[in-house]
This record gives structure tokens, C-alpha cells and sequence, in this order.
């Protein structure tokens, strides 16, 4: 299988990356291995750091990560002395570094991309035209677990359903063993991670200010606003001065350091649903100067806990009466209620078809080739090649519910078979891509680990981003899985602006 390095042309065979410059026949060691040219000169200045200052400013990352708290939380799980479920994002200080003009088409995709599934959302509750033209069969959209019948004919402001989508890239080698880059999963409900993008950006900058001298690499630190901007562009007509708040389920959820950060940078509330309460149909939150109106909620609580009138009735994480709020648009949420019925793996392999019916233009980043395990021909294909792809649930979500054919044992393989067989409308299969590595720190010194990209696109009245997103990396040999609740770690992404 080809390999493909962001940093490297050319692998060295033993998997080991050595950065010490040494003369050989007039080249240095450096450019003997091949090191791609927008990485040059950061290799260049790897090749002068002494190995115990950089292992000082590992060591220092980790201290001041863990005194701010940029924790999450992995359910069940204990730590080696038993004791809790908070760990950190192990952040790995070599960037992944994309040039200028490689961004500009990842963001034409994205923008492209994300316009199409808004536009998809809105049909789907609507007129279902892409229905009653064939494209996608009725049953995927009806029978589908995150499809909301309270939503239809409901209208949202703009016809913006994903206000904050993420969305997972992966790099692979082609047949010329060129990188191009794929869409792997659209994350159109409560993505999460954008916090430690913004906190690997301060971070790489404290430790070696003078490598942003040497790079001109984009900001990310103006998102909050980014994202303020867009949720106060999402509000109801019924205010000029919208109240925006972020609703969190609370302190123990895995991604609670995120719903505080994001709301202290934004200058708005955090409110869990006990601070919430409805009167003649709108929203308001309880405070110390009594009520105040709220117009725009920024909800990192899933569709099924929002309102215990309408939804899980034992729920305590949100508002009674919050749906018929919103279904009379007095109140926003972002993100809609309903939108996972886009981001459901099984809607994937449509997402092509999407954008040319909606947009008429062909697609500009491509999916991941997918066999629906629903469909009979697909099923018996899969089955008769589990060690060879990698199956997901259709609703699974951290790495949870996988098989990785190449990597699972003869009995793993032969287990997940018997899952499949119960329930194949549940799954999805893929063939097994050769993810791009990048150089990365680990015990042994620096090696090749596998990485993923995660955007963020923010749909208001615009669709816009910043430049870059959070990088993933698997910082197990061999591993495809780059989730951080599987063991993975993140890295700083910069977008060189010239």
C-alpha cells in the first residue's frame, strides 16, 4: 500500500525520522530524506533544537494544559490508579502545515460542501424534492433515527440549519501516490474540538514565537468572534439586539472545558436547562437582576434531552416547553433540531448527488468510496471482504462501533460478522485508506503517524471559516483511529498564507 507524508516525499524504511543535519557529499540528511518545500524551513530549525529543550517544552505543554484544564472526559474509563475520568489531549509540537493554495480548494470544497447539506435539511422538512426525484430513497430520510417529524414546516432564519459543522478530511495517496484529499464523516450536530484548536495555536506560539517570524501562517484566534457573528446573524426577527447563550449539559460532559471556553471568549453565558425556562412563548434565563430574554442558544446538548415535553421525558439537561418556542421562532437554536438526519453515515454517499442537484456543480472534495450495508449487493460484498475494509455504525460517533478490517484478529472479524448479519442496515463499510502521516513525537524519538483534518464552517448569512481546523493524530503505530476518547492526540494545523 503507497504511503503518503506531509512532511516527507520519501519515508525512511526503518520508520524512524531523524532531524540532526549531517554533511552527506555536500547535502544535508535533511535533504536527502526529502523534505517537502513548505516544510523546509521548519525541518531546517528542528535540525538545531537540542533534544532536551524540545522534551522541556513537551513537558512544559502538558503542565500548563493540565493547570488550565483542557481536559475531557472519557465515560467508564478509569486512570492507571483508578481514580477519575478526566485526560488530556496529548499535543504533539510539530505542526501539520498546508500550503496556501491547497486551502484555498479545501475551502471552496467546504463551503461548497456545507451549503449543499443546509440545503438538503431544509428540503428534507420541507418539499423533499430530492426525494421525489429519486436520488434518495425516502425510506433513508423517514426511517432514519435523527429525523424529526416536529420539524416539518418548520422555517429557521436564513434556512441555516448547521450553523457550526465539522468536517473530517483525510489525506490518502492517489494511483501517482499523490496526496488528495477526501471527505471522511460531516459532523452536523454538536462537533466538538475547536477548542484545542485555538489552544494548540496559543500554545505553539508561547513555546516558539520565533517560528511564526520564519512562517506566515494564518490566524485562527479571531473564531469567537467568528462565531458570535454568526449566531447573532441566526437570531429571530423578533429582536435587533439578540441575547446569545451557550447551553451546556453540565460540567460532567466529556467536552465541558470547550462549552465554558467558548462562552467566556464570546462574552456570553454559559446556562445549563435549569436556567432556562419558557413564558408566553419565548425564552428566558434566570439571572441575578431576574428574567432576561433569550434569543439565541448555542446548544451542545443532543436533540433527544432539549425538551422533556417534547422529547426524553426524563430529561433534565434542557427547557420544558423549549420546541413550540422554537417551532413559532421566537428562539434559535444552533444547531437545529433534526439536523442529524444529514450527518448520518448512511446519508454520506449521497452528499455527491446533493450537491449537484441542489448547487448544479460538480463536487470539488471527494467522498470516501462507501457500501451501504442496507443494500443486499453491498452486504454481500462486505462480507465477503471484512479484512479488508473498515465498517462504522451509522450513528456511531469517537471511534466507538468500528471494525478495522486490516488491524482486528481473525476471532474480532468473525464476531463483528455476526453483528453485521443482525443488523446490516446499521453499518457502513469503506475501503481501508492509507492515511497521510505527519512526523510526531513519540517514546521512541519522532516517527510517521496517521492524522485527519477537522474543519470548522460557520453558516449565518455567510458561509466562512477560519483558515486551518483541528489535526488529529492516531499516536499508536499503525492506527487509523485518531479520536481522542481511542488514545489520540492533536497537533497545531497551520495555513501558510503565501
Amino acid at each position: 500500500m503507497q504511503k503518503f507524508d506531509e512532511m516527507l516525499a520519501q519515508l525512511p524504511q526503518d520508520g524512524a525520522v531523524q532531524f540532526q543535519v549531517q554533511s552527506m557529499g555536500g547535502m544535508s540528511q535533511l535533504q536527502v530524506q526529502g523534505v517537502r518545500e513548505h516544510y523546509r524551513t521548519y525541518a531546517q530549525w528542528l535540525s538545531r533544537q537540542p533534544q532536551e529543550m524540545m522534551r522541556s517544552r513537551r513537558e512544559e505543554a502538558e503542565v500548563i494544559f493540565r493547570r488550565v484544564g483542557i481536559t475531557f472526559a472519557v465515560y467508564g474509563a478509569k486512570d492507571e490508579d483508578g481514580a477519575g475520568t478526566e485526560r488530556l489531549i496529548p499535543f504533539d509540537l510539530i505542526p501539520r502545515i498546508i500550503p496556501a493554495a491547497e486551502w484555498r480548494q479545501l475551502e471552496q470544497g467546504l463551503v461548497q460542501r456545507v451549503t449543499a447539506l443546509n440545503r438538503f435539511i431544509h428540503d428534507v422538512y420541507h418539499d423533499q424534492a430530492i426525494v421525489k426525484a429519486g436520488l434518495v430513497p425516502e425510506s433513508q430520510i423517514t426511517r432514519n433515527a435523527q429525523f424529526r417529524r416536529e420539524m416539518m414546516g418548520v422555517n429557521v432564519p436564513n434556512n441555516i440549519y448547521s450553523h457550526i459543522a465539522g468536517v473530517d478530511i483525510v489525506r490518502a495517496p492517489d494511483a501517482n501516490g499523490d496526496g488528495c484529499y477526501y471527505v471522511l464523516e460531516d459532523n452536523l450536530r454538536v462537533p466538538s474540538g475547536v477548542s484545542y484548536m485555538l489552544e494548540d495555536r496559543k500554545m505553539m506560539m508561547r513555546l516558539f514565537p520565533d517560528l511564526f517570524s520564519a512562517y506566515q501562517v494564518a490566524p485562527v484566534m479571531h473564531y469567537p468572534d467568528l462565531l458570535l457573528e454568526t449566531l447573532r446573524a441566526s437570531a429571530p426577527s423578533t429582536t435587533d439586539d439578540p441575547t446569545v447563550v451557550v447551553l451546556t449539559p453540565g460540567m460532567y460532559n466529556s467536552a465541558y472545558f470547550e462549552h465554558a471556553f467558548l462562552a467566556q471568549q464570546m462574552g456570553v453565558e454559559l446556562v445549563e436547562g435549569q436556567d432556562l425556562f419558557v413564558r408566553d412563548n419565548f425564552v428566558y434565563m434566570r439571572t441575578t437582576r431576574g428574567p432576561r430574554r433569550v434569543d439565541v442558544i448555542y446548544r451542545r446538548v443532543d436533540d433527544d434531552f432539549l425538551d422533556p415535553q417534547a422529547f426524553r421525558p426524563t430529561s433534565t439537561l434542557g427547557c420544558a416547553g423549549l420546541l413550540k418556542v422554537y417551532q413559532a421562532g421566537n428562539v434559535t437554536l444552533c444547531n437545529a433540531i433534526g439536523t442529524g438526519v444529514a450527518d448520518d453515515k448512511s446519508i454520506y454517499p449521497y452528499v455527491p448527488k446533493m450537491i449537484e442537484f441542489y448547487l448544479g456543480e460538480k463536487p470539488i472534495l471527494c467522498n470516501v468510496p462507501t457500501y451501504s450495508c442496507r443494500n443486499p449487493e453491498d452486504l454481500k460484498y462486505v462480507l465477503a471482504n471484512l479484512k479488508e475494509l473498515v465498517l462504522k455504525e451509522v450513528h456511531g460517533a469517537g471511534g466507538y462501533g468500528m471494525l478495522v478490517g486490516p488491524a482486528a484478529s481473525a476471532q474480532e472479524i468473525e464476531e463483528f460478522r455476526q453483528v453485521l448479519l443482525a443488523r446490516p442496515e446499521g453499518y457502513i463499510a469503506q475501503p481501508t485508506l492509507s492515511l497521510s502521516s505527519c512526523p510526531t513525537y513519540v517514546e521512541q524519538g519522532i516517527a510517521p503517524r496517521h492524522i485527519d483534518l477537522r474543519p470548522f464552517v460557520l453558516s449565518g448569512k455567510d458561509v466562512q471559516m477560519v483558515p486551518g481546523g483541528l489535526t488529529r493524530v492516531a499516536l499508536k503505530e499503525g492506527s487509523l483511529v485518531v479520536n481522542s476518547s481511542q488514545g489520540g492526540g492533536t497537533k497545531d494545523t497551520w495555513i501558510l498564507e503565501v
